[in-house]
């Protein structure tokens, strides 16, 4: 990881009116680095990821981003041609419900291959190339290269997410309950494919969960939050292990009770 933070949230707030979505939320996140945001519904995590992610304007506070040049820009403060051009480049999203992160009256190879275009990419031969290499990684058949997302699985379709989010190597991905809402089994194998890959690519992620459990598989810090503040970070294992926090612990042992 460099000195220089690739991310850095300073006293980042939302108010909708008398209720809260954040409140002075500040934090640094560096190269290769994964931060788990936790916390229970309505904790304000969600609200934080649109903040971060550039698709809400912040009532106070600033988002600070090291761009690819080294110049550290205000997301705020960028045009939305800029907004969209970071989402091709430089970062990625990973919906929960992977039918809002892909186009699914398209082929699975076109889902991956228009990111490749998206960024330069011409040549029919290598696009469809590196998109079955794509989906060998995230274990889906090349043979299935044509179906299009209806007719994949609930898991299957998040794994193509992921793969058209990463084609382009991006240097931030954006995940918000990425294993919310299948099963069990689904879950793990997909959580040890995003950790293979995110250390594989060297990529930093922001990983929205209510999931203690994946933000103790994927993350290296965490940030706990409660009626939109950030109540406790640290490293995850020290924060799981040992919390401080009342709130904190009563979330720990309540995941951990039988």
């Amino acid at each position: 990881m460099t000195d220089q933070p690739l991310m850095t949230a300073d006293s980042l707030s939302k108010f909708y009116g008398a209720r809260t979505g954040c409140r002075d939320v500040s934090f640094d996140l560096h190269a290769g680095e994964v931060l788990a945001v936790v916390g229970e519904s309505g904790s304000g995590k969600s609200t934080l990821l649109k903040l971060l992610s550039g698709q809400m304007p912040p009532s106070a506070g600033q988002v600070m981003y090291a761009m690819r040049d080294g110049v550290t820009r205000d997301i705020v403060s960028l045009s939305e041609a800029e907004r969209r051009f970071l989402f091709r480049t430089d970062w990625g999203f990973v919906h929960q419900d992977a039918a809002a992160g892909l186009r699914m009256g398209v082929s699975a190879g076109a889902n991956v291959g228009e990111r490749l275009m998206a960024v330069g990419w011409r040549h029919y031969g290598r696009i469809r190339d590196e998109a079955e290499t794509w989906l060998e990684r995230v274990e889906i058949d090349r043979d299935r290269i044509d179906d299009k997302p209806t007719a994949y699985s609930g898991g299957m379709r998040q794994r193509l997410q992921i793969a058209r989010n990463l084609v382009t190597n991006p240097r931030l991905v954006f995940m918000d309950e990425p294993t919310g809402g299948l099963d069990v089994s689904v879950q793990a194998r997909l959580l040890d494919l995003v950790r293979g890959l995110v250390a594989d690519l060297g990529l930093a992620a922001i990983v929205v969960t209510h999931d203690l459990a994946v933000a103790r598989l994927l993350s290296h810090r965490i940030l706990v939050m409660k009626d939109g503040r950030a109540i406790e970070t640290g490293l995850t294992d020290q924060v799981l292990d040992d919390p401080r926090e009342p709130y904190t612990q009563l979330l720990v042992s309540s995941i951990l009770q039988p």
